[in-house]
């Protein structure tokens, strides 16, 4: 960083800026996965493969609940704005279904730890997900219980899909961050 920088946080040191760049970064990452996802047609409404949860089950992992929520709520929030769908049934239904499966993600990583790889987290993010956009789209909007009871299999089996899918990518992207941190301490520093 340079002095200015230093100067204008001097209360910060240097590994939480560098935090809350990684932070923001992530954030932009997971607004691009988003925005472009949303290109893809789907057969069924609100049905989306979630690969920005890839960045923020990441986050979750490397930085903690408040920097999972953080990535979560800019970019839905963001992403909604780009996607011309802020506070419309997609952003509801959005912004109900990421917040509470990562709530319930952090929760299951401190109750399981280790028992649960990114890919059982994942998997359960993306029941929690499901479900609760499902809760939300018939408390709001759809109002017929059959409705929601017909389309439910296929949503959650396709969730749970993209879910592993999802967690598999996160592990490999953990590995990599780990082996690269490991590699920066190994090397010596340039003199």
């Amino acid at each position: 960083m340079t002095n200015s920088t230093n100067k204008t946080f001097p209360e910060m040191n240097e590994q939480r800026r560098s935090e809350i760049f990684h932070i923001a970064l992530l954030s932009a990452y997971a607004i691009g996965i988003h925005s472009i996802e949303a290109l893809i047609p789907t057969p069924i409404p609100w049905l989306r493969f979630g690969f920005a949860n890839i960045v923020t089950l990441t986050t979750l992992l490397l930085y903690g609940l408040k920097a999972g929520l953080t990535v979560t709520l800019i970019r839905v929030f963001v992403g909604s704005l780009i996607t011309g769908t802020f506070l419309g049934p997609a952003f509801v239904l959005s912004l109900s279904g990421w917040v509470s499966s990562t709530l319930i993600m952090w929760v299951a990583k401190i109750l399981f730890g280790r028992l649960l790889s990114p890919i059982g987290l994942s998997l359960i993010g993306a029941l929690i997900h499901n479900i609760v956009q499902l809760f939300f789209a018939y408390l709001f909007f759809v109002r017929r219980i059959e409705a929601i009871i017909f389309i439910s299999p296929l949503i959650i089996l396709f969730g749970t899909m993209t879910g592993a899918f999802n967690g598999i990518i996160t592990s490999l992207v953990i590995k990599k961050i780990q082996e690269t941190r490991e590699a920066e301490k190994i090397e010596p520093a340039p003199s």
